[in-house]
């Protein structure tokens, strides 16, 4: 009984520490990786929404906020995401017998350079995008934009962490 007791605390404690930094989101981040830092995102698209570039910043910081445990710092951080906002782009996905759009599409695109101090071979420069569609009958305004605009940047946000700090 003694045995057992001592070999069930032995596998107890060699199960929680093989998970070492693992997270149930799939997240698993180095622990000399402290800091991050979300440097300004250009706002390049051939169409500008006055904004849109601070709006996906805060939305990706918030985001590496709320799931890991790395402190925002304004340079100098362990992990850097820079990077610019190449496409926002409204066009019609499908149309009427009469030629107007039934529905359309907001499409948004940013590439981004992601770079991390104590893993180099983790680096990339790769784009992300995604849509919203909404009714061909109404405008893209107000709330409805807002809208569109977080339920792309989520989107986007979250394929870009998992894309850089998803370790699988």
């Amino acid at each position: 009984m003694k045995y057992l007791k001592h070999l069930l605390i032995l596998v107890i404690a060699c199960t929680v520490l093989s998970c070492g930094f693992y997270s149930f989101s799939g997240i698993s981040i180095s622990p000399d990786t402290k800091t991050f830092q979300v440097n300004y995102f250009q706002n390049n698209a051939p169409l500008i929404e006055p904004g849109l570039e601070i709006t996906f910043k805060r939305t990706l910081e918030d985001l590496i906020n709320n799931q890991t445990s790395l402190d925002l710092v304004p340079s100098n951080g362990d992990i850097v995401y820079e990077g610019e906002i190449t496409d926002y782009r409204i066009s019609p996905t499908t149309a009427t017998s009469d030629n107007k759009a039934a529905q359309n599409r907001l499409t948004i695109a940013v590439k981004v350079h992601f770079y991390d101090k104590n893993d180099p071979e983790a680096e990339f420069d790769q784009r992300f995008s995604f849509f919203y569609d909404y009714a061909g009958s109404s405008l893209l305004v107000g709330s409805q934009k807002e809208t569109a605009i977080e339920e792309i940047f989520e989107r986007i946000t979250q394929d870009i962490v998992t894309a850089s700090l998803a370790k699988w």
